[in-house]
């Protein structure tokens, strides 16, 4: 009986003991537990200017900088003037220089969150022209009006631009950027030089302008008939008052003397010549007419029928 009751109260005390263990348990389970991990923010790149290609350019130029730290929305500041660039990379960043007046500005970096690069020297230059053709590029030396007219095409033209032809300057007249016109001056035959300066340092490259000197005969027609005599009208261009006619390899200028008849040439103008022909019957013949500019040209043989 005693047993009994001893075996019961060691059952009782296990139970408890197990039920108080699981207590424990449970409430430790149901406790919630923090597992706290530090992250590290890598703070952004340095914007930074590490080269400029080229230092210095005109207007129109385009301009590389190799860096550091460049973003889609880095822009470029020359000055107080924002530029816009073009972004190839975090290293890379182009821009073309806007229109602004010569001198020495400012040049640096600003990124979206208004961090700043180091500033450099950056030089823009004058705006050199540059002459592109002539329109037209030869004239008739004795060309007049506005067959004189010349326009300069290119870029890069300014009002106060000048044109210098032969090393002078002349008066031109400013259309465009882009066009330039002038009137040629009288000047003899032959190649003559064509240049546009922006300012005493900045000047195209030379243009070459031909002046045509060399005569040519358009027609031959016979013209008023005298007594002893008739005309000969020689019409062409770029006659000039020392020219020499040649009929039938004879030479002819001024008043010619020949076998007791009195022939002359008279010069009119850069397009017509008359020759006075004192012929020895009136029975037609086939005539070769040539117009020689000294020291200049000649014309082409010209045949023609006549008394």
């Amino acid at each position: 009986m005693e047993a009994n009751v001893i075996i019961r109260h060691i059952i009782a005390a296990v139970s408890l003991a197990a039920i108080l263990v699981n207590t424990d348990s449970g409430a430790t389970s149901d406790t919630p537990q923090t597992n706290t991990r530090q992250v590290r923010v890598k703070p952004p790149t340095p914007v930074g200017i590490l080269s400029i290609i080229p230092t210095q350019a005109e207007p129109g130029g385009n301009v590389t900088l190799f860096g550091a730290g460049f973003t889609a929305i880095t822009t470029v500041f020359l000055g107080n003037f924002e530029v816009p660039a073009k972004i190839f990379g975090p290293k890379q960043l182009s821009f073309e220089v806007p229109m602004l007046e010569p001198g020495l500005y400012a040049l640096f970096l600003r990124r979206e969150d208004n961090s700043t690069s180091k500033t450099y020297n950056f030089t823009v230059l004058p705006q050199k022209p540059v002459i592109a053709a002539l329109q037209p590029d030869r004239v008739d030396i004795c060309s007049t009006g506005r067959d004189r007219d010349i326009t300069i095409s290119g870029r890069n033209f300014l009002e106060r631009s000048m044109v210098f032809f032969d090393g002078a300057a002349i008066r031109s007249r400013f259309i465009s950027p882009e066009a330039i016109a002038f009137t040629v001056p009288d000047v003899i035959g032959g190649l003559h030089q064509v240049q546009v300066k922006n300012s005493a340092e900045t000047s195209s490259m030379v243009m070459a302008l031909f002046i045509q000197a060399k005569p040519e005969i358009l027609s031959i027609s016979q013209g008023e008939e005298f007594v002893s005599y008739y005309n000969l009208i020689i019409n062409g261009r770029n006659f000039q008052q020392n020219s020499v006619l040649v009929v039938d390899g004879r030479r002819l200028s001024g008043v010619i003397m020949n076998s007791n008849e009195r022939e002359r040439v008279v010069y009119l103008d850069c397009n017509t010549i008359i020759y006075e022909r004192h012929p020895y019957d009136t029975s037609p013949k086939n005539l070769r007419v040539q117009v020689i500019n000294p020291n200049v040209g000649e014309s082409s043989v010209i045949q023609v029928t006549a008394p």
